[in-house]
């Protein structure tokens, strides 16, 4: 592997912008330093996810299809061996989807069609999808496609589903091998959290977040997005 070029350094070769103090252009030139570092952090824990061996099998979930038809996980799939699936808090139970969950798919719905061209992407919930359909409608999302599941034996197995029927949102990748489904990868920083923070992804997969975190008051101590303003 080639000598990366230390951070510090090409931090240093960033141009002031127009009235830059000296004492933000030094705080800032030690900021680029730090992101550069993170970057190649983040670079370097993509390529340890990438290399992970294949999870275990999974067994052969059942789900319902906007058309009312029973598919397998396995047919979640279509063309592809990669497969990147959200189950999101709309049970039953729920008059409305949770915002957070609501935030992070509107942010896919139409990245979806490019995120598409790689990996399947499937959205699954346990609502009936006419219902989850209702709620993608209202809210203008067109390209994502949302299946109910069938039981509760997956969102339970695969930590969507608390013993006490709280729901959890769970962002899963799974991989298909001579014929067989297998568990890639999933989030597991639930419960890591440190002191004084939310439950959060590395990197956090909602823009949402990733936008405030760059302004000055950051993501705020107390707010949370809502299904309405």
């Amino acid at each position: 592997m080639a000598t990366l070029t230390p951070a510090a350094e090409l931090a240093a070769r960033s141009t002031p912008y127009p009235n830059d103090s000296a004492a933000y252009r030094a705080a800032r030139t030690a900021l680029l330093a730090e992101e550069i570092e993170l970057r190649r952090h983040i670079e370097r824990v993509a390529a340890q996810r990438r290399a992970l061996p294949l999870g275990g099998e999974a067994p052969d979930y059942s789900f319902i299809d906007e058309n009312g038809e029973t598919v397998k996980l396995a047919e979640l799939f279509g063309r592809h061996d990669t497969l990147v699936t959200y189950f999101w808090m709309y049970g039953p139970q729920r008059e409305r989807p949770c915002p957070m969950c609501t935030a992070f798919l509107g942010a896919i719905d139409i990245p979806s069609r490019d995120l598409s061209q790689r990996v399947a992407v499937a959205v699954l919930g346990r609502s009936p999808v006419s219902r989850q359909l209702a709620f993608a409608r209202e809210r203008g999302w067109r390209n994502l496609a949302f299946y109910q599941c069938v039981g509760d034996d997956y969102p339970r197995d695969y930590r969507g589903l608390a013993p006490d029927g709280s729901e959890w949102p769970a962002l899963d990748v799974w991989v298909k091998r001579d014929g067989k489904v297998h568990h890639f990868w999933a989030s597991e920083l639930g419960g890591t959290e440190d002191p004084g923070q939310d439950p959060r992804g590395a990197p956090d997969p909602t823009p949402l977040w990733n936008i405030l975190d760059l302004t000055p008051a950051g993501r705020g101590a107390d707010w949370y997005p809502k299904l309405s303003y």
